[in-house]
This record gives C-alpha cells, structure tokens and sequence, in this order.
C-alpha cells in the first residue's frame, strides 16, 4: 500500500507462550520503542514524573540483573 511503513515485525510480538518467544518479542519491542521517529514524537509528550519513572525503572533492572563491569561496557559503552 502507498505511504505504508516498511514491515516493522510487529506481528511477531507475542507474550505468554513460552520464554523464548516472550525474549524474542521483547528485543524487537525494545527495538521499535527506540526508532528516532517515535522517541521524536512520544518524549515532548510524555509527563516529567513518567520520564523519572522510565528511567527509574530501567536503571533498575539494568543494576539488578547487570554486574558494574558489564553495566559500563554494554550500557554505558565505556570499555576504558
């Protein structure tokens, strides 16, 4: 169809059925949250308490499930 995006894979976003398919679905999701055009659109929007909250959140489980080295090296990309 004219003016349609490009397939994107949303489709393939599933949650509930077994670990594998809720991991896969949750990279592409992550992946599709993080395009330009949307962060462009959804930040201006979004109250400073949610972004405090976002943050908060994924700070979290980034320090929960991470050790330091691999926080600075794969988040922070800091491999000094």
């Amino acid at each position: 169809m004219s003016g349609q995006s490009p397939d994107t894979g949303f489709d393939q976003i599933c949650f509930g059925l077994n670990r594998a398919t809720d991991e896969r679905s949750l990279a592409l999701f992550l992946r599709l949250l993080s395009r330009e055009e949307l962060l462009q659109a959804l930040i201006p929007r979004l109250e400073e308490a949610e972004m405090m909250r976002l943050v908060d959140t994924v700070t979290g489980m980034l320090h929960k499930h991470l050790e330091e080295k691999e926080y600075h090296e794969l988040f922070l990309g800091d491999y000094g």
